[in-house]
């Protein structure tokens, strides 16, 4: 443990931090199990409304710094080409 109150405080708000950022990775992961759900039962309807939400959670956990923007990119372009397909 450490003696500087800066940095045991420090150390308080990175375990707030880590579990409010596993929390949106959660997220996203039952989002895009969503879509590929959607994708797997061909279903088109459900698989575009899907995926709109999944691209706003990842837009939003880029917005908290969750996760990168190029790792949002990708994810969004992977269930975008997966939807289009149907």
């Amino acid at each position: 443990m450490a003696n500087i109150k800066s940095q045991k405080k420090r150390i308080l708000t990175n375990e707030k931090a880590r579990q409010r950022n596993n929390s949106v990775k959660s997220e996203l992961k039952t989002a895009i199990r969503a879509v590929n759900t959607a994708v797997e039962a061909t279903d088109k309807d459900a698989a575009t409304l899907a995926l709109a939400s999944a691209s706003r959670k990842l837009d939003k956990a880029v917005g908290k710094g969750v996760i990168h923007a190029n790792n949002a990119a990708n994810r969004k372009s992977a269930i975008s080409k997966k939807v289009s397909a149907l």
